[in-house]
């Protein structure tokens, strides 16, 4: 891989939209700045950053939109598997033949079927896994608002049985369809060369779920601590940025925050928002709605927090609101389940408490809530120190390119 280097860049979007889509845009810069070529394949979307390959991307589709049932079967059919995407990933690599292909999220939008396409042109193809789509048909091994491994072993009947995807029985039979169809043409089995699991956690729990160990590498997230100053002042409450919904344990953290008498921000949006207000009056919390944030103002309420509170229910994977916590040099309180604890030194960057506990997460934040400023302080340039030698940019970078060397 010593000439030219072009990396072809695939994702659903092509903007800032969370987690999955802020790492392969910064995987983007960082081998855009180590002199690779990058062409981007995603959506076509209104929110869509500027990209000369734009007339290569796909057609976008919105869910829930209006359309008769011609429409809706034709969405469906693209979900499971676009013709579209095939044929223009095609067009786009013979235009641009690719050093390597780098996938991130696909599903329901672009779908696996560009991956049979570069199978067929011989491009080495890596695929970073941000959630469990690939064992579990429902992404994220929950049902019910609980931890749920029903399909383990191949019985996927099962998303379709518990209505595991938005409690529906046409979505979750949509999915269950889609898992058969993706399963029996080796979609994902036998296209993907390696696959990037951001947790040890993912990286077993998909071994555990039928994937070769030696296909699976585990590199974590990174993030530029220079670009992250820790600021001088510290407020009097605890932050939780994100997400607002059911397995981000939220209404578990109102109960804490209750029973604790401490204050709580909640900063971001979604469909348990109106539940938590309801909780919040109720119980006669201190918890403020802070919405959704734009980067700057989320940084500096991050910054100025006690601490920063994950108290996910839900096999969360590498979540990088922790290493943006430590970056500002704030300790974290998170839960054991998933990859959090792999981000959390106990008693040394924050603490960790069992999921769904609220009582054991209220103790947590009186705990934290005791500790002198200087103490507080102490546990987030220890997360800082940390971010800064395991999780550095360069050391993302040089991880995935012994990857993709590897290829051949």
């Amino acid at each position: 891989m010593t000439r030219s280097r072009r990396l072809l860049a695939i994702n659903n979007y092509f903007y800032r939209r969370g987690g999955a889509e802020s790492v392969f845009l910064d995987h983007i810069e960082l081998f855009t700045a180590a002199g690779w070529d990058v062409v981007p394949f995603a959506m076509q979307h209104p929110a869509n950053l500027p990209s000369a390959w734009s007339d290569y991307f796909v057609s976008e589709i919105e869910y829930g939109g209006s359309g008769g049932p011609v429409t809706k079967a034709m969405q469906a059919a693209k979900v499971i598997f676009s013709l579209e995407a095939r044929r223009k990933i095609r067009d786009l690599i013979r235009r641009a033949p690719p050093t390597v292909a780098h996938a991130h999220n696909v599903y329901h939008h672009i779908s696996p079927s560009i991956f049979g396409a570069l199978k067929a042109e011989g491009v080495p193809l890596v695929m970073t896994a941000h959630d469990l789509k690939i064992a579990c048909p429902a992404y994220k091994m929950l049902s019910g608002g609980r931890v749920c491994e029903r399909c383990h072993g191949g019985k996927i009947h099962n998303v379709l049985l518990h209505r595991c995807v938005k409690d529906s029985a046409v979505v979750s039979g949509l999915v269950l369809m889609e898992t058969l169809v993706h399963r029996s043409l080796g979609l994902y089995s036998d296209t993907i060369d390696r696959l990037i699991a951001p947790s040890r956690f993912y990286r077993d729990k998909l071994v555990a779920w039928g994937w070769d160990a030696s296909r699976i590498a585990y590199i974590p997230n990174c993030i530029d601590a220079s670009q992250f100053t820790p600021p001088s002042d510290e407020g009097d409450y605890f932050v939780y940025a994100g997400r607002l919904a059911p397995e981000k344990g939220l209404a578990t953290l109102v109960h804490a925050a209750a029973l604790s008498r401490q204050r709580l921000v909640l900063a971001g949006g979604g469909p348990e928002e109106p539940a938590l207000r309801r909780l919040v009056q109720d119980l006669g919390a201190d918890v403020a709605f802070a919405g959704h944030l734009d980067k700057p103002e989320l940084k500096r309420l991050i910054g100025e927090a006690r601490a920063l509170v994950l108290p996910s229910e839900w096999y969360e994977n590498a979540p990088v609101s922790i290493l943006e916590a430590y970056a500002l040099g704030r300790p974290v309180i998170g839960t054991r389940i998933g990859g959090i604890p792999e981000l959390v030194a106990h008693n040394q960057t924050g603490f960790l408490v069992e999921p769904g506990n609220p009582s054991m997460l209220a103790d947590a934040l009186v705990s934290v809530a005791s500790l002198s400023p200087s103490a507080r302080a102490g546990l987030g340039t220890a997360g800082r120190d940390w971010v800064r030698r395991e999780f550095s940019p360069d050391q993302y970078r040089e991880r995935t390119m012994d990857l993709y060397e590897g290829l051949g």
